[in-house]
């Protein structure tokens, strides 16, 4: 019987409801900080081709032109600005750029990062922990502050703040990059009861080894990767595309009722009960 009514109205289910999926954040817009490459570029693709509008940014304008390109050949609605989110002349300008170009601010994803030491925890040197404590942590917190007033103002909104397995699980020689991650899993769930009653959601997701170039370090280390491959229930490291994908999810109304929560994408590595 619904077979024939889909075939006198000449339409596909699957297609229908395909269809459905992919304009999901229809109207909605969306900031994604160091959006130019890996998993920014991946989740501004994946929210893009969901209908929403995306600003994509990076602290190199060839960066942020490339990116835009890309997304434009795509057929995703997007702009892009120069953004050093460790600088507040900056995150207030993509705040604005934002609202002159689209109105509103519907959804931040909050990606940006920065590593700049490897080796011993103890070793770190103050200038290298204000570093990465101002710009993994800091910044995310002030981002998330900057756009509030702005989501309540559209009746709500989404924040994800993309986090790592290092914070579950610190990782040798990212002593305090490990120690950043952590913080922001305290975010998330500080900032969800807080928000909540501005119907504003608030979400983590914390991801595995995955190829990027901010991760080459891991992934082209063959004795890291085999000590790695052993805990992967999943054998083999992941794709900005499958981070990408789980962040437009938690953006979507198809997670309505999930917030202060932090989903970890790690192919199966046993991090938390």
């Amino acid at each position: 019987m619904l077979r024939s009514v889909f075939r006198c109205l000449r339409i596909n289910p699957v297609a229908g409801q395909r269809s459905m999926s992919q304009s999901s954040l229809a109207g909605k817009v969306a900031i994604v900080t160091a959006s130019t490459d890996g998993i920014g570029l991946a989740t501004a693709q994946a929210l893009g081709k969901k209908g929403a509008q995306v600003v994509v940014s990076s602290r190199r304008q060839a960066n942020v032109d490339k990116a835009v390109a890309l997304l434009q050949s795509q057929s995703i609605q997007v702009i892009g600005t120069i953004c050093n989110i460790d600088k507040k002349e900056d995150r207030e300008k993509l705040v604005q750029t934002t609202l002159d170009q689209y109105g509103g601010i519907d959804i931040l994803v909050s990606n940006a990062a920065v590593n700049p030491f490897f080796g011993n925890l103890l070793d770190t040197t103050e200038e290298v922990w204000d570093k990465i404590m101002s710009v993994n942590v800091k910044a995310a917190y002030l981002m998330t502050k900057l756009v509030v007033p702005h989501m309540t103002q559209r009746g709500g909104g989404s924040v994800v703040i993309v986090s790592s397995i290092a914070g579950y699980q610190p990782i040798q020689g990212l002593g305090a990059y490990s120690v950043s991650k952590t913080a922001l899993l305290g975010l998330t769930r500080a900032l969800a009861p807080e928000l909540a009653h501005d119907n504003i959601r608030v979400n983590c997701v914390a991801p595995g080894v995955i190829k990027t170039r901010f991760s080459s370090s891991l992934w082209q280390n063959e004795d890291m990767m085999d000590g790695f491959k052993q805990l992967l229930s999943i054998k083999r490291i992941g794709e900005p595309e499958e981070i990408g994908g789980v962040v437009a999810f938690l953006c979507s109304d198809e997670a309505s009722y999930i917030t202060g929560e932090t989903i970890t994408a790690t192919g199966g590595i046993n991090c938390r009960l």
